[in-house]
């Protein structure tokens, strides 16, 4: 990964080392893993969440994890996605990095299900199926990115975007409301620059980001089983959330808070030095595209309903360790096909673009530097 965060606006107490060019900065790996972990935790409790196994406290670990979880990636994804242009590696990139995944998946999802319970499910690739939304939404945010980096107010343009889509009940063609819903986070990590998370990653933010995590679960647990956690969903409209326009738009931008709040927080927390987990992070794509067919699995046994709250612990901790298998060089190596298909048999030969030429640019990076990262998806 290109390094794309540096300490330079931090003490030199308190900095980390930077990374050697061209190495990649454990800071963002840690990120990656982390919130991919939370990922498959929010997906193993999501089926309990309505067989009241573990009451209050289960319901608001939910809803404290899907209040940010998505949001820190997709921030991330935004971040990197801000060098994105057409050219002929990018467009191959989309490709391989996201078409080809999508339309596997979201044919193996369907099929999964069907083996699972009995029943026929169809395939549409224009309805994604369970996880496999998130593909397309990607591919549409990091098309949309050179139109965003054009609009004087992108924040603000796409947060009106959001408050606009939850007035109208979308059509579930590839996921349109959380498509929008979440844009904000995207166009937020295209605005986002290096100095912006070394400001993150000082030792008194720590302590902020982890009050605001703190303060985030207590308000988590106040109001569980009073509130729809379906508001962090960002799937549905008003109407089928059973509130008017007012409510509506007051509700949204409580959870955009919340999601802003606790992505700080999160991204404050993350080590940026080299741990246990760094060599993960590269894999997180592996890991969302394929924990779900434990997960549902799981959502199909009838056992699972019933299981008791130290149980609950043990599926949490097995979620961690599901991670760090899907993580492993034999499951990349077993699954790189899909995940990461090589394509060059698909495609006319490279034609060598002109070099760029050295110097600074107005944003501070130099020419050349897309600010992407090769392995950054989800």
């Amino acid at each position: 990964m290109t390094t794309t965060a540096t300490a330079d606006a931090m003490p030199a107490a308190v900095s980390p080392a930077p990374p050697r060019p061209g190495a990649r900065d454990p800071y963002f790996d840690n990120a990656k893993f982390l919130a991919v972990v939370l990922v498959v935790i929010g997906h193993a409790w999501e089926p309990l969440r309505g067989a009241d196994v573990g009451g209050r406290v289960l319901e608001a670990a939910q809803t404290f994890v899907y209040a940010f979880h998505l949001p820190v990636f997709i921030v991330m994804c935004g971040y990197f996605s801000r060098g994105f242009t057409a050219g002929q590696d990018r467009t191959r990139k989309l490709v391989g990095g996201i078409i080809v995944p999508y339309v596997i998946f979201s044919a193996a999802y369907p099929l999964w299900a069907g083996l699972l319970s009995g029943n026929h499910v169809g395939w549409d690739p224009l309805e994604p199926y369970y996880l496999t939304w998130f593909m397309p939404a990607l591919l549409l945010w990091r098309l949309s990115t050179p139109l965003w980096k054009q609009i004087r107010y992108p924040i603000t343009a796409a947060l009106v975007i959001s408050m606009l889509a939850g007035f109208d009940t979308l059509p579930s063609m590839l996921n349109a409301a959380q498509v929008l819903s979440f844009l904000p986070f995207f166009v937020v990590g295209l605005t986002l620059r290096p100095h912006h998370f070394a400001f993150l990653r000082r030792r008194v933010m720590r302590i902020v980001g982890a009050a605001l995590l703190v303060l985030g679960g207590g308000a988590a647990y106040a109001l569980a089983m009073t509130v729809d956690p379906e508001w962090v969903h960002w799937r549905r409209s008003f109407v089928q959330l059973g509130v008017g326009a007012p409510a509506g738009v007051g509700f949204r931008l409580l959870a955009l808070a919340a999601a802003v709040a606790l992505t700080i927080g999160f991204l404050a927390v993350v080590p940026g030095r080299r741990t246990w987990f760094t060599r993960f992070g590269s894999a997180s794509m592996y890991v969302y595209l394929l924990h779900g067919f434990a997960t549902l699995f799981l959502s199909y046994q009838g056992w699972y309903y019933r299981i008791s709250g130290a149980e609950v612990v043990l599926v949490t901790i097995g979620c961690v360790a599901l991670a760090v298998l899907l993580s492993s060089g034999a499951a990349r190596t077993a699954f790189r096909w899909a995940v990461e298909p090589h394509l060059n048999w698909l495609f006319t030969p490279r034609v060598p673009e002109p070099a760029a030429v050295a110097g600074p640019r107005p944003d501070g990076r130099t020419r050349g530097d897309s600010g992407d990262q090769r392995t950054m998806r989800a």
